[in-house]
């Protein structure tokens, strides 16, 4: 596709509507609300400006630039002309060809840092003044591509605080853990391939364990990721245990792990009865699970998730494997230690993970009721898939991309908007800005001079279709990491 339709539509005409004698556009890129944010994601992770700005200028080249002027150009004349039933005027895009890089700058806070709400995380203005339209055409793209995986990295890092604080309280010995407690499971169920891996990196800047495979190339070529990356564990899925027969689960149970005799090997473990499972099949399995080199991980996929992990009851000690639930079943088999923590944590050959419709509330139901009943949390893996990660949109963090400055006939104006029906969320900055660390936290300035807007923490990125001060996900997963 044309890279200059990748916009809305009515921004094909704003060329035209800028004052006569416009020069310079300049735009923000904000978080402006988390009021349908998870609880407790209050700032949020700065991520993914590296790979939409790459993604962008690769797709430009390949899509407008090395294609010849009269083809791409004529492509737009024609469909424009369609579109808005006139005869369109390409002038200014073949201007664009004609340079052959975008005219822009972009400045960016640096990845893998939280950002309060209301303070921008990215700033966007054109270097050539005959390109001052360039700058909000651009932003729909932009919009489309940033919010989420800085919504994602954002979520997943309250989830790897609510399993820090835990793993404190339950088994502080193993925080190593908390790296691979949340896994990617989103993949099938994102909104199309380029979300699951936009997604999927901004899961994987906070966390090391991935199912959503194309993470592994995506990171390589936007981050300079080398070596490991992500991980996963082989594992089965329903269509295997059904393929087994209902009639011989156990004997699947058996061949699975004489198929994988060493490391982790996850089974899914409710496809008819998961009970049975838990009381009668590992019982007797019991001695061939304990000899193997590795790690049986029982998967249950249907259900509450906090019961079905911790059991409907709250004490310990209870009748019916319902109440008992999965961690205190595997206990009652197999055992395990108690750590000095005083929490019981099960023998290394066991373990279960929950995949199904986790959140963040649920991943700290689980915690609690886990630690209420003596257990260290990290006996279980929680798989966080497109029920946490699809069900988001622009709005779960208020992001929009706003003009805050122009120049017209080399007057600089200082604009912003605040709609009198609106609740204050959408009022915007006012003039050129600056990001500053006060007292370790960043904070807004604006309504500075061009000489105050070049210092501060937002750095430049991209420039007229060349890329500085670069950024690798080890680099990222570190800021992360020594924050959390």
């Amino acid at each position: 596709m044309n890279g200059l339709l990748l916009t809305d539509g009515y921004k094909t005409g704003h060329h035209q509507q800028y004052p006569k004698g416009t020069e310079e556009v300049y735009s923000n890129w904000t978080p402006r609300s988390n009021k349908y944010a998870p609880q407790g994601c209050d700032k949020v992770v700065s991520f993914g400006q590296q790979y939409v700005f790459q993604w962008l200028h690769d797709y430009f080249q390949d899509n407008f630039f090395s294609k010849p002027k009269a083809q791409v150009c004529n492509e737009l004349k024609e469909e424009l002309s369609l579109y808005l039933g006139t005869d369109y005027d390409v002038t200014h895009y073949e201007e664009l060809h004609d340079l052959q890089y975008l005219p822009i700058k972009v400045k960016s806070i640096v990845e893998g840092v939280e950002v309060p709400i209301r303070v921008p995380m990215v700033t966007v203005v054109n270097t050539d003044k005959k390109f001052y339209w360039i700058t909000n055409f651009l932003e729909t793209i932009l919009s489309t591509m940033l919010w989420q995986p800085m919504t994602s990295a954002s979520i997943a890092l309250c989830y790897k605080r609510i399993f820090k604080k835990w793993t404190l309280e339950t088994d502080k010995d193993n925080m190593a853990f908390i790296d691979f407690q949340g896994h990617d499971f989103s993949m099938r169920g994102m909104g199309g391939l380029q979300s699951a891996i936009s997604s999927g990196m901004g899961h994987a800047s906070v966390f090391l364990g991935s199912d959503t495979l194309p993470v592994i190339s995506s990171l390589r070529h936007y981050y300079k990721a080398e070596g490991f990356v992500v991980g996963s564990v082989n594992a089965t899925e329903h269509s295997v245990m059904c393929a087994g027969t209902k009639d011989d689960e156990i004997g699947t149970f058996r061949a699975l792990m004489n198929t994988y005799p060493a490391g982790i090997l996850s089974v899914v473990s409710d496809t008819w009865d998961l009970w049975k499972v838990l009381t009668e099949y590992l019982p007797k399995l019991k001695e061939e699970v304990l000899s193997r080199d590795g790690k049986l991980v029982i998967r249950p996929d249907s259900g509450d998730p906090v019961d079905i992990i911790c059991g409907e009851s709250r004490e310990l000690g209870s009748n019916t494997p319902k109440d008992k639930g999965v961690v205190e079943l595997l206990w009652d088999i197999f055992g395990g230690t108690v750590n000095e923590q005083g929490f019981k944590v099960l023998d290394s050959h066991i373990g279960a993970i929950y995949g199904d419709s986790i959140t963040t509330e649920r991943a700290e139901a689980i915690c609690q009721r886990l630690s209420d009943k003596g257990f260290a949390t990290t006996n279980v893996v929680l798989g966080i898939g497109s029920f946490t990660y699809q069900f988001n949109t622009r709005d779960t963090f208020g992001f929009a991309m706003k003009a805050t400055s122009v120049v017209v006939n080399g007057e600089r104006r200082e604009i912003f908007k605040d709609p009198i029906t609106d609740d204050g969320i959408k009022k915007s900055a006012k003039g050129l800005v600056k990001v500053e660390l006060q007292n370790g936290a960043y904070a807004l300035i604006d309504q500075v001079t061009p000489e105050e807007e070049s210092t501060g923490e937002l750095q430049v990125i991209y420039k007229d279709g060349k890329f500085v001060n670069q950024t690798n996900i080890q680099e990222i997963r570190d800021r992360i990491n020594t924050n959390l």
